[in-house]
């Protein structure tokens, strides 16, 4: 996890190093050799991450490594910004220098530069030192070059197909078999039956209880199943299948001649093809994949199984129910069945009420209860069973034990995608959050600033944003608006994977001042009222770069809202690097000239405030993307 978010930093460094303007003002304020030659070290410990990605999990002191540098790629991007900032200034601002040019020619042109190099010479030492150190600890840490290994198409174990103690689906298996069954309408010789659902639902059950129905062995000629999950080629998918249909052994040289046998061993005969756990979104691949189940009699299936409905819907499926979480009842029985070998907590009555609570808590997904049962299956007495729960099932240090299906999903993005879903840690669970706000937060984060001609950050972030509901990481919320939520799980998720930058402050009554240096994004809960008192330390959290205000519930259970003007004037200009200011609905009368001093400031939500007026030097924010005012009727007019 660590390694996800350190490598997208230093992409992004990189990306910034590389800019000709920012090369050419570093230039001109004579840093650009500093710069070079911290460039050069990071690259050198770039080459690092493909290795310390496969011995983080396992060897604590790689993950320690890995965090110092995302640490420190923070704060190299803190500096790199000053930079830009500052030439951006000087660039908006040519009546200064126009007013200055005779005093400019008095004076030697090192001191004319000496503001800026002398204020950033230090930190860029002092961060170069620190690079080096951490470049020399890859011995120490076995720390090697190597390629990005290749992916690897078994993604789990191969569990046998004739697996039992299924427990519910009845309703899904008699409509599914029902259109296994039925015959041929179309004239397309074969049709897919989708099984679309979030990681650990229990798709691949599903799809395995009617892959060995007796009726269903009855009906169909043919019969293969091949476990597709992420590497999506063509060839030794084909080769599987044929494996499984044909009754003799033969090597193929490519995958033209693979299809043409796999075509004879289809054609005229029904057959049922089950692709299970497909990742993949490339139409072309699929369309080359499916050339010979075009020779199959009519009424064969394929059925696919997939977390995300990408593909789908380029085949023509505009609409697809997913598969839904087991029933209450449903989930406290398989629950027992792997705890306990039993069918529900009849004979168990200490451990209902635990037994509830887990349900609960894990939202009924089949996975994580099999987990959850089986590492439960020693324990058998009431008290037992909360040492466990206190010590390892809730304890998200041991994640793996909980969600395994939603940790494979995480693993499965892109370093963007990582990043992004990591960023909504800040949410509480149940928060409903909207889209296009959503990507606005991305965007004045800096994770949205991927160099492409034919797109802007806005249309990047929708693409991200489709891609992380369509995997089910995001789900529309239940009251039908244009919102949207995290399940429980998917938010104990991206807690787990944000790490020590990112902090929910909820109820933490005390910090520690060492702790908070730590921290670069904070969200915290509105309340009636925010005093100072509980943020007062928060003046040592001097690397912060969000502060987000999040509401849980329905915001018009209260009519006024109020936050200490001491956080508003002596707390925000102690945070010189905020990138995200939200505020929104506090009664908020005026707006500090104080918040003018964040020269970082890149999204600003004052949205249903009570503010008549804006600081006339909020023009000097250089780098403010979006300000929200919406809902602000007392006030007027913007500055110029």
């Amino acid at each position: 996890m660590a390694e996800a978010a350190a490598a997208a930093l230093v992409k992004v460094i990189f990306e910034k190093l590389a800019d000709e303007a920012f090369k050419k003002y570093a230039r001109s304020q004579n840093i650009h050799s500093e710069l070079k030659q911290l460039g050069s070290t990071l690259s050198q410990i770039q080459a690092l991450l493909n290795d310390a990605s496969d011995k983080e999990i396992t060897d604590e002191s790689v993950r320690l490594w890995l965090n110092s540098l995302q640490h420190l790629a923070y704060d190299i991007d803190d500096v790199l910004d000053d930079v830009a900032t500052e030439a951006m200034h000087r660039e908006l601002t040519p009546e200064s220098e126009a007013s200055t040019s005779m005093v400019r020619k008095l004076i030697p042109t090192c001191c004319t530069k000496f503001s800026l190099s002398h204020r950033l010479s230090p930190k860029l030492d002092s961060i170069t030192t620190r690079l080096r150190y951490l470049e020399k600890q890859k011995a120490d840490l076995g720390l090697i070059v190597k390629e990005e290994k290749p992916k690897n198409t078994s993604r789990r174990n191969e569990t046998s197909l004739l697996e039992s103690n299924v427990v519910g689906r009845e309703g899904e298996k008699k409509r599914l078999l029902n259109q296994l069954l039925v015959g041929e309408s179309s004239k397309e010789k074969f049709s897919i039956l989708p099984i679309v659902g979030l990681g650990g639902v229990g798709k691949t059950t599903l799809a395995r209880i009617l892959y060995n129905d007796t009726r269903v062995k009855d009906h169909f000629e043919l019969m293969a199943w091949v476990c597709v999950s992420d590497e999506f080629d063509v060839f030794k998918i084909s080769e599987t299948i044929f494996e499984c249909v044909a009754t003799e052994n033969k090597q193929f040289k490519d995958v033209n001649q693979l299809q043409i046998a796999l075509r004879e061993q289809f054609k005229d005969k029904r057959f049922l093809l089950v692709l299970d756990d497909v990742w993949n979104q490339n139409y072309d691949d699929w369309e080359i994949l499916v050339r010979p189940f075009h020779s199959g009699a009519a009424g064969s299936r394929v059925i696919m199984t997939t977390h995300q409905q990408d593909l789908l819907k380029k085949i023509g499926f505009n609409h697809v129910d997913n598969l839904e979480s087991l029933s209450h009842e449903d989930a406290l029985s398989l629950l027992a069945l792997h705890a306990l070998d039993v069918d529900n907590f009849d004979s168990h009555e200490t451990l209902k009420p635990q037994a509830k609570g887990i349900v609960k808590k894990c939202g009924a997904l089949p996975l994580a209860l099999k987990a959850i049962g089986r590492l439960l299956r020693t324990k058998t007495e009431g008290e037992e069973w909360d040492d466990v729960l206190k010590s390892e099932i809730w304890d998200l240090e041991n994640a793996d034990a909980i969600v395994p299906a939603l940790r494979l999903s995480y693993h499965d993005l892109s370093v963007d995608l990582k990043r992004l879903f990591a960023y909504c840690s800040l949410f509480p669970k149940d928060f409903m959050f909207d889209k296009e706000e959503l990507i606005l937060l991305w965007i004045a984060e800096g994770y949205l600033n991927e160099s492409t001609a034919d797109k802007s950050p806005e249309r990047l972030g929708q693409e991200y944003f489709e891609k992380l509901l369509s995997r089910s990481f995001f789900q529309p919320a239940p009251n039908g608006e244009s919102f949207f939520v995290m399940h429980d799980l998917m938010n104990d998720l991206a807690a787990f994977v944000a790490g020590e930058y990112f902090l929910r402050f909820e109820n933490q009554t005390e910090m520690a001042m060492e702790a908070l240096a730590k921290y670069r994004h904070m969200s915290f809960m509105r309340e009636r009222y925010v005093g100072f008192q509980k943020f007062e330390a928060f003046q040592r959290a001097r690397s912060l770069r969000t502060l987000l205000a999040v509401y849980v519930g329905v915001e018009q259970s209260w009519n006024t809202l109020y936050i200490s003007n001491k956080i508003l004037v002596d707390l925000l200009p102690q945070l010189p690097l905020l990138r995200v200011l939200s505020l929104r609905r506090f009664n908020i009368s005026e707006v500090p000239d104080a918040i003018c001093s964040l020269n970082h400031l890149r999204y600003l939500n004052l949205s249903r405030t009570n503010i008549s007026k804006l600081p006339e030097n909020v023009g000097n924010l250089y780098n403010l993307q979006t300000l929200i005012v919406f809902g602000c009727e007392s006030l007027s007019t913007l500055p110029m």
